[in-house]
């Protein structure tokens, strides 16, 4: 196979492909947010292909710095301020907490004070996704395997 053969299958692969609809989800959630910034990354700081992506976004402040991280994948999109946490096992904690507080609010029938999420009669299920999927985030989190250094 030529080498412009080989790089045209390494481009239409399915992660490939994945990978720029979620980045484009990204973009635009933080569009929808009003959320200014200096742009996405090309590729995600961490993701498990198909399922999970967490993208650095550039600060308006600080050309080349962290100022957000956008969560985006078989998971809520979502996104937090890199004050919260500057490095991305950082905002996987985050996003963890977060999730499962909403879950707890959820589960009570209780309006969370600062963030919203789907109608009340679907609370149950979404309480119940929210509590597996921060409990998938604080594994990915706490495993050292994947941060090494970090």
């Amino acid at each position: 196979m030529s080498e412009r053969g080989r790089k045209a299958k390494i481009e239409s692969s399915p992660e490939t492909v994945w990978m720029e609809e979620e980045r484009r989800k990204a973009i635009d959630y933080l569009a929808a947010e009003d959320c200014k910034h200096g742009g996405v990354a090309e590729w995600p700081a961490f993701h498990v292909d198909l399922h999970l992506a967490l993208w650095a976004v550039e600060s308006t402040r600080h050309a080349g710095r962290v100022g957000w991280w956008v969560i985006s994948g078989d998971v809520p999109t979502d996104y937090m301020s890199s004050s919260d946490g500057e490095h991305p096992q950082d905002a996987l904690r985050y996003f963890a907490a977060e999730w499962m507080e909403m879950a707890g609010y959820m589960r009570r029938g209780e309006e969370h004070p600062t963030m919203a999420m789907g109608n009340p009669e679907d609370w149950p299920e979404i309480a119940e996704l929210l509590e597996q999927r921060s409990q998938i985030l604080e594994e990915y989190a706490a495993d050292e395997a994947v941060w090494g250094d970090a």
